[in-house]
């Protein structure tokens, strides 16, 4: 599951392309995810976590500590 955010839950929608003269098909509309290294003080480590934009600026409002810990309540291993 590539384009999926480990703190949002953000996923892929999907939906139609329609064409100039009106056919449609399927694709999808992947979330903007990247892959960013963070210094975890707690554990003397670095984490590399799969963040949404959004979620790289909910981590840089309430600090990686506190992402973490959201990230491993919700199931995920970090």
């Amino acid at each position: 599951m590539s384009a999926h955010c480990m703190l949002t839950g953000a996923r892929p929608g999907f939906g139609n392309s329609i064409s100039h003269s009106h056919r449609r098909t399927s694709r999808r509309f992947d979330p903007n995810v990247q892959r960013k290294r963070y210094w975890l003080p707690s554990e003397g480590r670095y984490v590399r976590l799969r963040l949404s934009t959004k979620g790289i600026r909910t981590v840089d409002t309430i600090g990686v500590e506190a992402a973490v810990a959201r990230i491993r309540a919700r199931g995920v291993k970090v």
